[in-house]
């Protein structure tokens, strides 16, 4: 490994973070740098836990979501450690799938069917929140090497930040569209009906809470047929 190459590398990953337009962009640069970067990386994907339930973000082969979705409905796995983790551990391994594992005795044996021959995941964390796990897997055995465990952590840094900045911006930008939505849906009903400002609003509130459905999705409604 050249690390002056591989520093210009990052540097410039970096700047590309950043510069992606969403959420999934951001996540497919991270995974593809993965395989780029990462020596002995064959596949590369963010998994991330909604309760239990396993989601696969920007994954580069298929094989990723076969692993991805095995430790999902097996309820064990490195990934699935590593995206629910709280402390202690931030990287987790498998040198070799064709050798036991007591750790994740279920997991082990079925991936080897898939095709994977060795694994990392790096848990994908800043200062406030847990965001997931990037996994790095291999066809071959020994394929990882403590350069390869190094240069996947600092790639799972960057990745880290650029995915919490990705999403908070995304989170913010549905913010300001659905504050105007719902201030379009009010306009609306207040010139069909003559109410008030307040009065609009609660038209809406109350919809939202009768039908049970999202309070955007009224306003969005609202606008798209002028009336409830």
């Amino acid at each position: 490994m050249d690390w002056r190459t591989f520093a210009q590398q990052m540097a410039t990953l970096a700047r590309d973070l950043l510069a992606q337009d969403s959420v999934r962009a951001t996540l497919e640069r991270i995974t593809s740098s993965a395989v780029e970067l990462v020596e002995g990386c064959d596949a590369a994907g963010v998994l991330i836990l909604r309760g239990k339930r396993v989601e696969s973000l920007a994954p580069t082969h298929q094989l990723v979501v076969d692993s991805d979705n095995l430790q999902g409905r097996l309820q064990e796995g490195p990934c699935f450690d590593a995206a629910r983790t709280q402390d202690g551990e931030r990287v987790f391994r498998i040198a070799d799938f064709g050798a036991p594992s007591p750790r994740w005795p279920a997991y082990v044996p079925q991936a080897r069917k898939l095709g994977l021959g060795s694994m990392m995941g790096f848990l994908l964390f800043t200062e406030d929140e847990d965001l997931g796990a990037l996994n790095i897997y291999s066809h071959d055995a020994g394929a990882f090497s403590e350069i390869s465990e190094t240069a996947g952590w600092l790639l799972a840094s960057h990745a880290a930040v650029a995915f919490s900045s990705a999403r908070s911006q995304a989170q913010l930008e549905q913010a300001v569209s659905t504050r105007h939505t719902i201030g379009e849906a009010m306009g609306i009903l207040m010139g069909s009906r003559h109410l008030t400002e307040d009065q609009a609003f609660d038209v809406l509130r109350r919809y939202s809470q009768e039908h049970n459905v999202k309070l955007r999705e009224v306003a969005r409604q609202v606008c798209e047929q002028g009336s409830l």
